[in-house]
């Protein structure tokens, strides 16, 4: 592993209000918009506010206009929104989202299951999303970057080409997603000595090796990564995957390494412990049990 000079800043963007609320029982529109608000107030600059998807498919996700709509739009932040199709990203850009996000699987199989199409037909909604967007961003996001949980591992070579041909078809940014938790240290150093230090990670937990793959990552020189309060969410269509990198394991990290982002971890705690609120249930987020290393035991 060739590790560069850590970066002295990193861009985190939040998908709690997304992913991690997609898998849940339905959280009421208020609610969905004031956790928005309370991660901006936190200082988080990016986030995934809503997914414009069939409410049928994911009830979890419906009312999202009217989650924008109610949103109380901060100065320098960035809203997001997932989107599956041109009608959903249609909606979106009425909704007046700042970006928008987009899925593409290196799994085939995985892809089918989350959008009922093969990768190549999602290739073809990815560059016509990205057309219709003009000059609103588009990331796309491959899932299952480091493995399927049908079709096993997934060449590094084949994962990257999924991102160029995005890049080529006018998307913005690529983000690569550990979907399933798959991903180790080697695993992530394979991918970006392929792809290079240019992208965004998407990781999850479900193997407890979240952090210490953003680490790799930072090692590397990666500089932005997906992150959810509360370390909530997994995929609807793969059994067993875990939860996001929670943002308060990140942040807390590394703002002992001196690395900056702009995120307040005391204020983020509270908005995790508002997460829990909304769900019923404690989140598994470590840092939100136990508080940040500065924070002594009374």
């Amino acid at each position: 592993m060739r590790a560069a000079p850590l970066p002295a800043s990193v861009d985190i963007r939040d998908v709690g209000p997304r992913d991690g609320l997609q898998a849940e029982a339905p959280v009421p529109v208020a609610d969905r918009a004031r956790l928005i608000d309370v991660l901006a107030l936190a200082g988080v600059r990016r986030i995934e506010a809503a997914a414009f998807v069939s409410p049928r498919a994911v009830p979890a996700m419906a009312g999202a206009g009217e989650v924008m709509a109610a949103v109380d739009r901060r100065p320098g932040v960035s809203y997001a929104a997932l989107v599956p199709n041109l009608n959903g990203a249609e909606a979106a850009l009425t909704a007046g989202v700042d970006e928008l996000t987009v899925t593409i699987s290196a799994s085939d199989a995985y892809n089918r299951r989350n959008v009922g199409m093969s990768t190549a037909e999602s290739a073809r909604v990815v560059a016509e999303v990205a057309a219709l967007a003009g000059p609103v961003p588009v990331d796309a996001v491959v899932s299952c970057a480091f493995g399927s949980p049908y079709e096993g591992d997934v060449a590094a070579d084949a994962v990257a080409g999924l991102g160029g041909r995005a890049l080529d078809a006018g998307c913005a940014r690529v983000t690569y997603a550990d979907t399933t938790g798959m991903a180790t240290p080697r695993r992530v150093d394979d991918l970006l000595d392929v792809t290079g230090t240019d992208v965004a990670l998407h990781l999850h937990d479900t193997r407890g090796t979240a952090l210490v793959n953003a680490y790799a990552a930072l090692q590397r020189g990666v500089r932005r990564f997906d992150t959810a309060v509360g370390g909530l969410g997994g995929s609807l269509f793969a059994a067993g995957a875990a939860g996001n990198l929670a943002t308060e394991e990140l942040v807390a990290m590394l703002d002992d390494m001196g690395v900056v982002t702009g995120i307040d971890v005391e204020r983020l705690l509270a908005v995790a412990a508002f997460v829990s609120e909304l769900v019923g249930r404690p989140v598994p987020s470590r840092v939100a049990s136990a508080g940040p290393r500065s924070r002594r035991a009374g």
